[in-house]
């Protein structure tokens, strides 16, 4: 492939070489470049991609996109852009022959929801035979494989790539969560989305190496309305003409207001047998009853954003009523079935934000007790220990301070810094360092009517000690604790 066919939709400059240079892979990685290499060179926060062209070329490269001036290599060709980072995302999309134009493609983004609005998106369109995969925090699906997820959005290459492997499997969609951080370093720039999603917006991801303040981080989310044909908003948020500035989409609006495109009436909370929903409406373009096994009212707002994505697929009611029946996300208030007497969930509330956030949810279903477990990971500000067990013991009627990735931390020592933070309300609480105890002692202890919450670990199957993440799966550690005493699901 000639470099020239990958640089077709971007300007560029030529500073030495030919654009008819053939090249045999595209590489944003020095380590994997290898001979016959584009060679991408992105500045990025930690290190810049120029300092290691002399190794690029050393390996082989014959092409190197830049963003600065570089003296000339022989042999290399080497092209300046404005952007590497748009410049990777533009050229993966042709390494790749431009696979999201043979997909309907929607981008989901938003503080909160991302996760559990792509899974009932999913579920839905797959219920109604369009053959969709994710792309999300937690995995991505392509066909029967599940890919393990480092970041909420990879890299524009690892997009492209797996778009082309949904094309290539007949799939005819692809729903992902599109993060801010995404959006800012251009990981989807050039992808125009048949439908962008916004779901709410609080403030998150401030701070060194993220968003300098609330404006940017508003901002970056705007972007994915300026990439997409059709934008669906939730009309009640209180961002809305912020997130709407710069759009270039036609905008439809869901939400409880009256003044939405899509609202959702007479909603209730439903309690039965340990298993928690809610019920609702949905009036305005259609008009149909849901019932959802996701409690909370925000998991109406996931609902109805699923319903409004999927109308415009042309699914029939009746196939989104029974998927929503059906749907369920890995450590999204993942409820787990152990008994009758009380409801045991599991979720991945790991700030004070979304912890406060579902205890106030829980809360709202008038529990016997609302038992909260949960830890802290180690290596991160020691404020998020202080704020999430305050939180904890305001809204939580027994607190149980337990480890969570201690990473090179003392666990004892992040468990006190965490009962700092509880003992500043007045809930009961106890500390267990080991998670299995901490969870058995939870389970043994249970009164009828109970709401036992494990937080912070959601989908997450390991506990990363000393730099080592060993394997822990909450969901084998309850049906362990079963088996040793079988009498907890009586």
């Amino acid at each position: 492939m000639q470099i020239q066919k990958l640089l077709e939709r971007m300007e560029y400059t030529l500073l030495s070489g030919t654009a008819e240079t053939e090249i045999s892979s595209l590489a944003y990685d020095s380590r994997k470049v290898k001979e016959g290499s584009a060679f991408v060179c992105i500045s990025g926060t930690l290190r810049d991609a120029h300092e290691f062209i002399p190794e690029a070329a050393a390996k082989g490269a014959k092409a190197l996109i830049v963003e600065k001036d570089v003296p000339p290599i022989e042999g290399v060709t080497i092209i300046k852009v404005d952007d590497s980072r748009k410049a990777l995302s533009v050229m993966a999309a042709a390494y790749f022959d431009y696979p999201a134009e043979k997909l309907k493609t929607i981008g989901i983004t938003g503080t909160k929801g991302k996760t559990t609005t792509t899974y009932m998106v999913k579920s839905i369109l797959e219920s109604a035979g369009i053959r969709t995969g994710l792309i999300g925090t937690i995995e991505t699906i392509i066909g029967d494989m599940h890919i393990p997820s480092d970041h909420t959005t990879p890299e524009s290459y690892i997009v492209q790539e797996y778009f082309d492997r949904m094309v290539k499997e007949g799939l005819d969609a692809v729903v992902m969560e599109v993060s801010s951080q995404a959006l800012m370093l251009h990981r989807v720039y050039g992808v125009e989305f048949d439908i962008g999603v916004f779901t709410n917006l609080e403030p998150d991801h401030i701070g060194t190496n993220e968003h300098k303040d609330f404006a940017d981080y508003m901002h970056c989310k705007s972007l994915l309305f300026r990439q997409c044909r059709l934008g669906i908003f939730n009309g009640d948020s209180e961002h809305l003409a912020g997130i709407l500035n710069g759009h270039t989409c036609s905008v439809e609006t869901y939400g409880f207001g009256g003044e939405n495109d899509w609202r959702a009436v007479q909603a209730e909370l439903l309690n039965e047998h340990g298993a928690l929903g809610v019920r609702y409406r949905v009036e305005g373009k259609a008009s149909f009853e849901v019932e959802v096994n996701v409690p909370g009212r925000f998991s109406v707002y996931n609902s109805l954003t699923a319903i409004v994505i999927c109308h415009h697929f042309g699914v029939e009611k009746e196939a989104v009523i029974k998927a929503l029946r059906e749907v369920r996300v890995k450590g999204r208030i993942e409820i787990v079935p152990v008994t009758r007497r009380y409801t045991l969930m599991i979720d991945y509330a790991h700030n004070a934000m979304a912890l406060e956030s579902l205890l106030t949810t829980l809360r709202e279903y008038h529990p016997k007790r609302l038992v909260c477990l949960f830890g802290c990971g180690g290596n991160r500000a020691k404020s998020r220990r202080y704020e999430m067990g305050e939180v904890s013991s305001k809204l939580a009627d027994l607190t149980v301070v337990t480890s969570d990735n201690p990473r090179n931390e003392d666990p004892m020592e992040i468990i006190n810094d965490i009962l700092i933070g509880v003992q500043k309300a007045d809930g009961a609480y106890v500390s267990i360092p080991d998670r299995k105890e901490a969870i058995a002692y939870c389970m043994q202890n249970a009164q009828d009517g109970d709401i036992i919450v494990l937080a912070g670990k959601g989908h997450e199957d390991y506990q990363e000690i000393c730099g080592v993440k060993h394997h822990m799966d909450e969901r084998e550690l309850i049906g362990e604790i079963i088996q040793e005493n079988p009498k907890i699901r009586l």
